[in-house]
């Protein structure tokens, strides 16, 4: 009698122990882009860091401008504790003091210095190319040449078989139409020539502007599309569902495109959200992400792989003259320009 007892208490006891440890397990929330993103650190790059840290991590979906939406709304009392953002939007983050600084930690040291956003206010966890992407199997047919300057977009052999992103709503589309822009005598602050210039030479050639880039898939498949923006990493994902698709590194330069990460300011759990942004820079997860995702690392002892060179090129080449623009005069005519486009080229 005296032993069902006290395997009755043991017992108790292993399920009090049981549920206390379960009620220690806390939740953070990362704001973040749905879909492919959303499944793959799901999938494989969360579960580790929440074995390690005895963590739930529950993603928020959304686009970078539902995020930052979301930090606005909620900027008194955090319901979300880190935000991924494409860059430009991580800038206006930064600049309405939504972000907490990153935590100063050895694996920044290991980042690409261009990586690490407005001192530390934020850092990139995922850097991408900007260049021209084109249609494979119709250059092929027609015989031409692989393209080399953003200026091609304005070659008239390839009239109504350019597609383009709207730049209200891409920033693939802002960044081809910035690149344009500097090469008709404008720069980041004078867009003028840019829209001046752009209805006589690329407009013509272009058949359709997306809202996204989700459709080029299917534009190239049909050779509606003959060649577009879109990055090196956008290519080799077409390419691993056998569309024939290219990338093509301007004489110019690519763009530098970059996903940023924030703890967000006020959030309920900062240290995990520090410690969940160093994770997420450590050699080993950058190698997963380049593996899952045909990104290119911002941890720079992270080289690329020859899997990822054999979709992506040579790094040297990608990086050669690479381009940046100036986020803080973006974000600030950003509106303007916006309308702008959307009354003179999209009318």
């Amino acid at each position: 009698m005296k032993m069902k007892t006290l395997a009755v208490t043991c017992a108790i006891a292993a399920t009090l122990i049981a549920t206390g440890a379960q009620a220690q397990t806390k939740t953070i929330y990362v704001g973040m882009n749905g879909g492919t993103m959303e499944k793959n650190y799901t999938a494989s790059i969360f579960p580790d860091f929440e074995k390690a840290n005895n963590v739930k991590v529950v993603v928020v979906p959304g686009t970078s401008s539902d995020i930052i939406a979301k930090m606005q709304a909620q900027r008194d009392k955090p319901q979300m504790h880190v935000a991924f953002l494409d860059d430009g939007i991580m800038y206006r983050a930064i600049n309405m003091s939504l972000c907490e600084k990153v935590k100063d930690a050895a694996v920044l040291k290991d980042v690409y210095p261009f990586a690490r956003l407005a001192n530390d206010q934020a850092v990139a966890i995922e850097m991408g190319v900007l260049g021209i992407g084109y249609n494979k199997k119709l250059f092929a047919e027609k015989g031409w040449p692989a393209p080399t300057s953003w200026m091609d977009f304005a070659d008239p052999k390839y009239k109504q078989k350019v597609v383009f992103q709207s730049i209200s709503a891409s920033t693939f589309g802002l960044y081809g139409f910035m690149m344009f822009n500097r090469l008709v005598g404008g720069t980041d602050k004078n867009v003028d020539p840019g829209f001046k210039k752009w209805g006589s030479t690329v407009g013509p050639n272009v058949v359709e502007y997306l809202s996204s880039s989700a459709k080029i898939s299917e534009m190239v498949q049909t050779n509606e599309a003959a060649i577009f923006p879109l990055t090196v990493t956008g290519i080799a994902n077409l390419k691993d569902k056998g569309i024939p698709a290219e990338f093509a590194t301007p004489k110019e330069g690519g763009v530098l495109l970059m996903t940023g990460a924030c703890p967000i300011k006020g959030n309920s759990e900062p240290e995990l959200a520090q410690k969940l942004l160093e994770y997420l820079l450590t050699p080993a997860v950058q190698a997963k992400s380049m593996a899952l995702a045909n990104s290119i690392p911002v941890n720079r002892n992270v080289p690329l792989s020859d899997a990822a060179q054999a979709k992506l090129g040579k790094s040297e080449v990608l990086t050669k003259n690479l381009n940046t623009v100036d986020w803080d005069t973006v974000n600030e005519k950003r509106s303007e320009w916006n309308n702008r486009w959307n009354r003179m080229i999209e009318q």
